[in-house]
This record gives structure tokens, C-alpha cells and sequence, in this order.
């Protein structure tokens, strides 16, 4: 969550944008958008906090079935033959080490880092750790999110209220695409529709990814709505309200709250269980991750990590989930299968948010309060190399990355 907003109250109602055609050299983008949210301070918490209660669904529970349903290509332009490369992992079988699609043949591997408090984004090359780009976008960038069809990277420029589309094979922005309060975004696992976190309304935007005109809002009713992650069959998504201590579920279809839970305090990052049957969700006030189960919508269990959890990413073989605890520079490292911390790495710094390396051997953090990046070593927890970049680094993406399409965020694939 960003700083200037925690001073605005009032709600507005967004209307339709008009349709925008954004023009590169040579080519013209028509990809959908993608939402990345985190926060950047804890001090408005407290005033949000109220005990942990369970509010059971309003209508018909979600399914929780696996596998993952593959996308309709009608959708977008990206189609796969890949196969799963590790059946065992659920929901994470076609995202391991090689499963690359051919939507990305040919772009080279870059880590795009928006520095906030900068208003521009460093490039760098994850072969020789160096920044080899640098260019101003609009206000506030919060998220480098790639596109549903893995054709376009998304800056999203929050206070800008704009997306400053990014060519992932030159590396090079294009004309900003107007767009309210885009603190993160999303895409519905067809790819049919783009969604835009407005955190600072409280507010889901299902957009059109190709025009982005509005398609409908809706209002999840709670402060802070940042991050998010869809059940199996891509039916209902679960997103946390860092602002206010609650999970929300919403049917992407109707566009409809059907559940909530109140866990307390900052609730932020959000990511499925491999099988589909719970979510974890990082709690930045309570120092841990919540279990939820997305049918009964209450806490099941919960994790401590390290002051301040933040960022979540499931390794390339699905089977642990690494934590960043940004109020102590450590990571911890969650073993899927038996929901307990089986390892904890000390690195120093505030380490954000950021994504694995394609062949899994890396985790890359921002250093929010640092102004570097960091590069961890997955098998040892090693600090590899702290690479100065702006300031306020934050939601950076590391692409391409193994996948058949992209969910959002900095790096959310199926």
C-alpha cells in the first residue's frame, strides 16, 4: 500500500474508459493487464484491528477441484502443447524448471524493478547482475506485471492512475494506457478479462484487456484489497484487505462477494495450495501466514514466520512456498505438504516482493527500504549479490518465466 493514500476516505465510483490502442515501433500491443500489489508501511494497521471472526458464505461454496482448467485460446493469442512437469504438483504442474511456452521464444531473460518513490524502472540483466535500462513511467509504479498472453509487461503507475506498457523482447515502454488507481492487477484464468486492484476505492475493475473499458466493479466492502489468487477451476478468487484484516472471496463471474473472514491485522500477499484445498496468506501485522479454507472461509492455521511476512512464491517443483519477512531481512521457507517453516534464511535488508528464477535456482527480492535487489541462492539461502537500483524498489518481475499464461502480479502462472 502506498503512503498518500492512507489519508483519502472517500469512495468514488470509476466510469468506463474509453478504449486505448497502444502503439510500439513496429508492432501494436492488444494484451491483457496484470495486478501486483504490497504494501509499504504498517503504521495505519492498528487503527483497522478487531478480533479474528469467521463469516460463513453467503451462497454456494467454491469448488476446490484440481486439476486446472486450460484456457480457452478465444480468449487471447497464446496456445502450448507443454505437458505438466510434475503432475504431483497440482496446481504448479505446468510452471517448473523448463516449461517455458512458446509465447516468449526468443525474449531475452531481464528482472524489471519499479522504483516508487523514483517513478522510473531499472532493468536488469539476471546474467550479468547489472542494470542495463532505465526509464521514467508514471506516478507511483507499484508492479511490473506480465500480460495474460506472456506478450506484454505492465508498470503499474498508481498515483499516474495509468499502465505503462513494456515490450518484454526490446525492453522498452510504449504510450501509457489511462486506467484508475492500478495499485496491482490481475487476469481471470480464460484470459477474457483483465483486474484492476483500485486499493485506494476499495474496489476490484474487471476490465476488457484488450480496450480496457470498465466491464464492472466490485466493491469488496473493506480497506486495503491488494493481493489475490483464483481457485482451480478459475470461479472464485480469494483477495486480502491489507488495511483492514480481512479475505474476501468474490465469484469472478457474477462479480459478487459470496464469503469473508477476518484474520486481523495486515493480511497481504495471497497464493493457493498446490491441490487447490487451502490458501496461504502472508500477515504482515501478525508476523505469520494464515491457512484458509476457501469453502467455510475461516483460518484453519496459522504459521508464524518472521516479523513482518510479506511476499510469497512457490518454488519450481510446488512443493515449498518461500516467505519474505521484510521487518527482519529474513526469509522462511514453507513446506507445502506439511504447512510448517522447514528452513529460515537471515539476508538483512527488507526484502519485498520479486519472483524465481525460471530454472528455480534463484529467488530475486526487492529491498524496499534499501533501494537494491536482492538475489538468494534457493538450495542454501545464500545472498548471492544486493544490486543497487532506485528508490523504493518494489513489485519487480523476473521474465519470462515457466508457465502457460499469467494470472498477474509480479509473476502469478499457471
Amino acid at each position: 500500500m502506498y503512503q498518500w493514500v492512507r489519508s483519502l476516505s472517500a469512495r468514488s465510483t470509476a466510469g468506463a474508459s474509453a478504449p486505448v490502442a497502444v502503439a510500439f515501433v513496429g508492432m501494436v500491443f492488444l494484451s491483457v493487464a496484470a495486478l501486483s500489489a504490497c504494501s509499504g508501511t504498517t503504521s495505519n494497521a492498528a487503527s483497522h484491528r478487531g478480533a479474528r471472526t469467521t463469516v460463513t458464505a453467503r451462497t454456494t461454496a467454491p469448488s476446490t477441484s484440481v486439476p486446472v482448467t486450460v484456457p480457452a485460446t478465444s480468449a487471447g493469442t497464446t496456445t502450448t502443447t507443454l505437458a505438466p512437469s510434475n503432475p504431483s504438483a497440482g496446481i504448479y504442474a505446468y510452471t517448473g524448471v523448463g516449461q517455458l511456452s512458446p509465447a516468449v521464444a526468443g525474449v531475452p531473460t531481464r528482472v524489471y524493478v519499479p522504483n516508487s518513490d523514483d517513478n522510473t524502472v531499472d532493468v536488469i540483466d539476471p546474467n550479468t547482475y547489472t542494470v542495463v535500462d532505465h526509464y521514467a513511467v508514471g506516478d507511483l509504479p507499484n508492479h511490473v506485471v506480465p500480460s495474460w498472453d506472456l506478450h506484454t509487461l505492465y508498470v503499474n503507475n498508481t498515483k499516474g492512475n495509468s499502465l505503462t506498457p513494456v515490450d518484454p523482447v526490446s525492453g522498452k515502454p510504449g504510450l501509457p494506457i489511462p486506467v484508475t488507481d492500478p495499485y496491482n492487477l490481475y487476469f481471470t484464468p480464460d484470459g477474457s478479462r483483465a483486474i484492476v486492484v483500485a486499493e485506494r476505492f476499495q474496489r476490484l475493475d474487471f476490465r476488457d484487456p484488450h480496450t480496457w473499458a470498465l466491464i464492472g466493479s466490485v466493491d469488496v466492502g473493506h480497506k486495503g484489497p491488494n493481493h489475490l489468487d483464483f481457485s482451480p477451476d478459475g470461479k472464485t478468487l480469494l483477495v486480502a484487505c491489507e488495511f483492514s484484516g480481512w479475505v474476501v472471496r468474490v465469484d469472478v463471474q457474477t462479480m459478487k462477494v459470496t464469503g469473508e473472514v477476518n484474520v486481523g491485522e495486515q493480511p497481504i500477499d495471497t497464493r493457493i495450495s498446490p491441490d487447490g484445498s487451502v490458501y496461504f496468506v502472508a500477515n504482515q501485522g501478525r508476523n505469520g501466514v494464515s491457512v484458509i479454507d476457501p469453502v467455510a472461509m475461516k483460518e484453519l492455521q496459522f504459521i508464524p514466520t518472521g516479523r513482518g511476512a510479506h511476499g510469497e512464491y512457490p518454488s519450481r517443483d510446488g512443493t515449498r512456498l518461500y516467505v519474505s519477512n521484510r521487518g527482519e531481512g529474513t526469509i522462511s521457507v514453507i513446506d507445502f505438504a506439511t504447512r510448517s517453516v522447514v528452513a529460515k534464511w537471515t539476508i538483512g535488508g527488507s526484502p519485498d516482493m520479486g519472483g524465481v528464477s525460471a530454472d528455480g535456482k534463484q529467488l530475486w527480492l526487492s529491498g524496499r527500504y534499501n533501494g537494491v535487489v536482492y538475489v538468494v541462492d534457493t538450495t542454501s539461502g545464500a545472498l548471492l549479490h544486493t544490486i543497487k537500483v532506485g528508490r523504493g524498489p518494489h513489485g519487480l518481475a523476473i521474465f519470462p518465466q515457466p508457465g502457460r499464461f499469467s494470472l498477474g502480479h509480479t509473476g502469478n502462472y499457471r
